[in-house]
């Protein structure tokens, strides 16, 4: 490696953490995250990087355009709309310590249920809110990249804004209400209790599993909708809640089951008003392999 490659490779790496962010939020897969990532390393290497005058803006909306070309190649390939069973890729970490690599992709309050609503958004919609209302990029440098004008582009985002603030549910932000709520949720699924797991879940609450393609049976992907249909269903698995351990998903509290430190779910909640209004539960085997799972604290 040249003495110039190398001062290029230390430029990009001070940036490497907020295109991760920012290709995150577009794509909600952590592995597709690193790929456009280590796409636009390989654009840079290709341009001289003397002619580019601000290179984090550069850097930003290179990695834009590599998430709108694989956003919409997903798309293409999709015969039917998104299974509404999709739960994006969990950031797990422990409810103790920060990891700033982690806070860096977190920040805004990035949760699971504004991962999922941006997945109904079309792929320019979604580039342009993202990049603009997520991480402040000017319409006119969104603009040449959706190959639109920039009030044109400044309609994209608006039109996102409003399905994001219309489908988002809202959720109490004290992370120490949320751990009392799952934590009561726990200890009543691994009694047995019933009417306690009742009582701790909205009447109207939604439960989304993601368990992959290949899974079948009662642990196949499945949404359930209403107090005791989710009920029972937390009743059929309570067996598996006695490896289930409080962490922070996507910076709110949720839980991983793991026996024997083999993760076999990840699941995030929405808790508001002191109740379990939304539950989202990553169970696909595939891609919990290559999640990063932190061990268990002492």
């Amino acid at each position: 490696m040249t003495e110039n490659t190398e001062l290029l490779a230390r430029r990009f790496e001070e940036h490497r953490d907020h295109l991760r962010a920012v290709a995150y939020r577009m794509l909600g897969s952590i592995a597709e995250a690193e790929d456009a990532v280590q796409e636009a390393w390989l654009k840079l290497g290709r341009t001289d990087a003397d002619e580019i005058r601000n290179l984090g803006g550069w850097l930003t909306t290179v990695v834009g355009r590599v998430c709108l070309d694989m956003l919409r190649s997903r798309t293409a390939r999709r015969e039917q709309p998104m299974d509404e069973t999709f739960v994006p890729d969990p950031l797990i970490r422990p409810l103790s310590g920060i990891d700033p690599e982690q806070e860096v992709l977190e920040a805004d309050a990035v949760g699971l249920a504004l991962l999922i609503v941006l997945e109904t958004l079309e792929p320019a919609e979604r580039l342009a809110f993202v990049l603009h209302d997520m991480f402040a990029v000017p319409f006119d440098d969104i603009a040449p990249i959706v190959e639109r004008g920039s009030a044109a582009t400044r309609q994209l985002a608006s039109r996102a804004r409003r399905r994001v603030r219309g489908a988002t549910p809202s959720a109490d932000p004290d992370l120490e209400r949320q751990r009392q709520v799952l934590d009561a949720f726990l200890a009543a699924s691994r009694g047995g209790d019933f009417e306690a797991l009742l009582a701790l879940l909205h009447p109207d609450v939604v439960l989304r599993v993601d368990s992959g393609r290949l899974v079948r049976g009662a642990a196949a992907s499945k949404v359930l909708r209403g107090a005791r249909a989710v009920a029972e269903g937390a009743f059929t698995f309570r067996q598996y809640s006695v490896w289930s351990r409080l962490v922070l998903v996507n910076g709110t509290v949720g839980a991983v089951t793991a026996p024997e430190g083999r993760p076999l779910s990840v699941m995030a909640v929405t808790v508001a008003d002191g109740q379990i209004t939304e539950m989202y539960i990553l169970a696909d085997p595939d891609r919990l392999e290559h999640l990063d799972v932190p061990a268990e604290e002492e």
